[in-house]
């Protein structure tokens, strides 16, 4: 079992602050990595709300982060690099050797699993929640805010979805980073991730609701947000592997 740091509540803001300060000395690449994440998300967004999908939209919308930490690799790879003073490329961001490899493909299919079982519970509490299908936007909209059956949707989706949101936070927030060792296999980097935030409960809580309210705002923006945003998190969770694990893979060269 790899030990863990004990630490304070102000952390998640030091690590934010560090991301920040990361982000600022790779700016470009950085901003390239977020913009494609962004106009992804956009056009999927888009495409659902044209075919008048807007259940989809919202689910699909909300289960961003069950996938975030796979596709947050290359920043955690930045972040790495950055922390060593080492020179930092687009092209290193986007193919990171150290994450092919099959333990990071196991943690990424439980992930999609993840993802996939909140769809159908998503569907399912629609199901229960109203007999007619909102294929319009507008009327998803009157549906969810304007009636009980909608309201009592939101609140059982937001309770539902939140409790999975922070057991995927909780197996994932030290594991994914933690996955450019080559020495970590997934069982250990999942453990380790429970752990940290067993030990540290009150911290992390803390840190799963600033990034929870950062993709947000994101989502507020269409998700163009996400061009400043995803890479800002990115690098502040490396930041916050880095201070919760001692002496793993911070100072490690890449392979």
């Amino acid at each position: 079992m790899v030990d863990v740091n004990t630490i304070g509540l102000g952390a998640p803001l030091r690590w934010l602050a560090q991301g920040w300060r990361d982000m600022m000395n790779a700016l470009v690449p950085s901003l390239l990595y977020g913009a494609a994440i962004a106009l992804a998300s956009f056009a999927i967004w888009r495409a659902l709300i044209a075919s008048d999908l807007a259940f989809w939209a919202l689910s699909l919308s909300c289960g961003f982060v069950f996938v975030a930490p796979m596709l947050a690799m290359g920043l955690y790879e930045a972040g790495r690099r950055i922390s060593n003073h080492e020179q930092l490329r687009l092209a290193q961001m986007v193919l990171v050797r150290s994450a092919v490899r099959a333990d990071v493909f196991y943690l990424g299919l439980a992930l999609l699993l993840i993802y996939l079982l909140w769809g159908r519970i998503a569907q399912v509490v629609y199901g229960l929640s109203t007999y007619r299908l909102h294929t319009n936007v507008q009327d998803f909209v009157d549906f969810s805010t304007q009636t009980s059956e909608g309201l009592t949707m939101l609140v059982t989706g937001t309770i539902v979805g939140g409790g999975m949101a922070f057991f995927t936070f909780s197996i994932t927030v030290v594991s994914a980073p933690m996955l450019l060792d080559q020495k970590a296999n997934v069982f250990e980097a999942m453990f380790t991730s429970i752990r940290a935030v067993a030990k540290n409960f009150a911290p992390m809580l803390l840190w799963a609701v600033l990034i929870t309210l950062l993709l947000v705002a994101s989502a507020a923006t269409s998700w163009l947000g996400l061009i400043v945003v995803f890479p800002w998190l990115g690098l502040a969770s490396w930041r916050a592997y880095c201070d919760v694990v001692p002496d793993r893979t911070a100072a490690e060269p890449a392979r």
